[in-house]
């Protein structure tokens, strides 16, 4: 073999092996962790990992911190990367933003307003374009390493150190605790401010004064490291969301796990962190269904889940596949949850926005979590790469494979079937086959799910790509827009019987079960007991039934059946977002952009009423004016039914 090619050879093995040893940490420590194992030795409700847990960590963990990707000195690497497709666009972005003028992040005026007015609008803009702009140009220098990022990326880091508090203004206490320095917590933000410094710490490292490295240190261990370790040894107000079953856990949790074991000096701090993780992420699994049913909806599955791959990804680069989060220790359900948004589309991109969910697969944001289920669990590969995060750049610069389209992907759009049904939380999704399908969406649940609505037995109906009838989706997040009585959260704006004057009530226990069902060709069928999810004195039976008929153009009907020891006032509602006309009593006619389905309304045991309103609620995340179509009793009665036949009208 020529000479020359020997060297370059052994050039480019010593490259790989040095590019190994700071993304796999091969120390051959130990055995790949037994998470279920693992978790078996938790100190009671702690989330501090237990000495057990730590000496098993210990056999799996570095004795060194974790190097996220190698540091601008390391030439050859990002001088790769730079002439890369995705480190020339991303360049691009970075020097798009270096003329920007910097701003600051936020007033302590503007805070406490924001706080007490739960307006996120005032200040939210300028905290991600801080954040943002700064991750651009830490990497921006990285790839280019001439310096004319730095001047920027120092005052940026000064910005950011000076904030008395990192949290949303929302987020803080109503005497706004953290920014008056009594307290200090992490949340949504805070965790990404400090992901941002340990990545300039890290990466740029003698780029910046000493002086200055050292306050980074120093401002993450108090905001971040001090903070996590001692809620987790100690449950206290500051950081509740380690116990969460939402999105909050693993987006807060991914975050500060970053800058712990990238940024702290001492191996006790970045076991116990790690451990803490494994901990945690127990109680953020455990709300999701064991089929993969995200009771957040798509926007905070790709969100939340998101950051928990995230979190894989890092354990498992940081202890060469030691720490498995993406099996964990129920690979057969976190391969559920990565193949979630595929069984939860309705038809066209189109999708239940139950409790704060969305109600349309968006095509802007981070796919990260969507690449991510497509490497580990099977799920489809995107056409398209989309990351919101400095951090999710990172992961796809180490792991090009994974970012890089198909050679040969599969043509048009894979065909979902005619229902899917998340047994667990009691969720079906009836599809049409019609040319312009007309297809439901309904879900039992509880009262006590994330984002929590009240809406045992909701429903939203689709026609073709329109948004018929049915759930209206969330609140602006403004003040009060979490309150249990917010017309758009309560049962009252939902479309859902309201017994004897009673709304739903609020807990785990109020309820719904689906007791049967009926899938074929031509019908589906699925009967809940929604009465649960009521206390209401004397009543005995409250059962929904929807009917999907796909004969034809398509028939859905919900009948609504009810039992009671006494006699007591009993109504559901239709809900619209988009025009509508009562014809007569029995008859209401709804036209949305492109389609037109007209409501019949059928009583048996008395004369029902039908009583139009609008939510009053001004900020509806679809940013249209919604109505509740009250459909009432006029007498009271011991049983009784009401159905609404729904029918596309031409």
């Amino acid at each position: 073999m020529n000479i020359r090619k020997i060297i370059k050879s052994l050039i480019s093995f010593g490259f790989l092996l040095c590019f190994a040893i700071a993304f796999g940490y091969e120390n051959q420590k130990g055995d790949t962790l037994d998470i279920g194992e693992y978790l078996k030795y938790v100190d009671g409700d702690k989330i501090y990992p237990s000495v057990k847990q730590m000496e098993m960590l210990k056999a799996v963990m570095p004795i060194e911190a974790f190097q996220p990707a190698p540091a601008i000195s390391n030439r050859e690497y990002w001088e790769k990367i730079a002439n890369s497709s995705s480190g020339q666009a991303y360049l691009k972005s970075a020097l798009e933003k270096l003329g920007k003028q910097p701003e600051v992040p936020i007033t302590d005026e503007i805070y406490r307003r924001a706080n007490l007015e739960g307006n996120r609008g005032i200040y939210k803009p300028r905290y991600y374009r801080t954040m943002d702009r700064l991750e651009h140009f830490i990497l921006g220098e990285c790839l280019e390493n001439k310096g004319r990022f730095l001047p920027q990326i120092k005052v940026y880091i000064q910005a950011i150190m000076e904030m008395k508090s990192w949290l949303h203004p929302n987020h803080d206490d109503k005497d706004n605790g953290v920014l008056e320095g009594r307290r200090v917590s992490i949340d949504l933000g805070a965790r990404k401010f400090g992901m941002v410094l340990a990545m300039a710490e890290v990466l740029l490292r003698d780029k910046l004064s000493d002086t200055l490295r050292k306050e980074i240190a120093g401002q993450l261990q108090w905001r971040i490291v001090d903070t996590y370790l001692k809620s987790c040894s100690i449950l206290d107000e500051n950081n509740k969301w380690i116990k969460s079953t939402s999105n909050w856990n693993s987006v807060c949790t991914s975050g500060t796990i970053f800058t712990t074991i990238a940024t702290s000096d001492k191996e006790e701090e970045r076991l116990a962190a790690v451990g803490s993780a494994l901990n945690s992420m127990k109680y953020y699994l455990s709300g999701f269904g064991e089929d993969g049913y995200c009771s957040e909806g798509l926007g905070y599955w790709g969100y939340g889940f998101g950051h928990y791959l995230y979190l894989a990804q890092i354990l498992y680069d940081y202890t060469g596949g030691k720490i498995n989060l993406f099996a964990a220790d129920n690979p057969e359900k976190l391969k559920n949850v990565g193949n979630f948004p595929e069984k939860f589309e309705i038809q066209n991109e189109r999708c239940a926005p139950f409790s704060d969910g969305v109600s349309t697969i968006s095509k802007k944001g981070s796919n990260f979590a969507n690449v991510l289920s497509a490497m580990y669990y099977g799920a489809i590969k995107p056409s398209e790469f989309r990351m919101e995060e400095a951090a999710e750049q990172l992961v796809a610069w180490a792991h090009p494979k994974a970012f890089t389209p198909e050679e040969n992907p599969i043509e048009g759009k894979t065909e979902l079937p005619d229902h899917s049904y998340f047994d667990d939380f009691g969720m079906v999704i009836s599809r049409g086959k019609q040319q312009e399908p007309f297809s439901i969406a309904v879900k039992a649940g509880h009262n006590a799910e994330n984002h929590n609505h009240s809406d045992v037995g909701t429903y939203v109906l689709v026609y073709d790509n329109d948004l018929i009838s049915g759930d209206i989706g969330a609140p602006s997040y403004t003040a009060g827009a979490f309150s249990p009585d917010n017309k758009a959260r309560s049962s009252w704006g939902h479309p859902v019987p309201r017994v004897n004057g009673k709304l739903q009530s609020n807990g785990n226990e109020f309820s719904g079960k689906i007791t049967e069902t009926e899938f074929s060709i031509d019908r589906d069928i699925v009967v809940m007991d929604i009465k649960p999810a009521y206390v209401v004195e004397g009543l005995q039976k409250l059962e929904r039934t929807l009917v999907n008929n796909k004969k034809g153009k398509g028939t859905i009907t919900i009948t609504d059946s009810f039992k009671a020891s006494e006699p007591m006032t009993f109504g559901t509602a239709v809900m619209v977002s988009d025009a509508y006309e009562v014809l007569d009593d029995h008859t209401i006619l709804i036209t949305t952009e492109n389609q037109q389905v007209k409501v019949e309304i059928m009583a048996e045991g008395g004369v029902v009423g039908v009583l139009p309103e609008i939510v009053p609620v001004k900020h509806l995340r679809s940013g249209k004016t919604a109505y509740r179509i009250g459909i009432d009793y006029v007498a009271p009665l011991r049983s009784g039914s009401i159905t609404v036949r729904f029918t596309p009208y031409h």
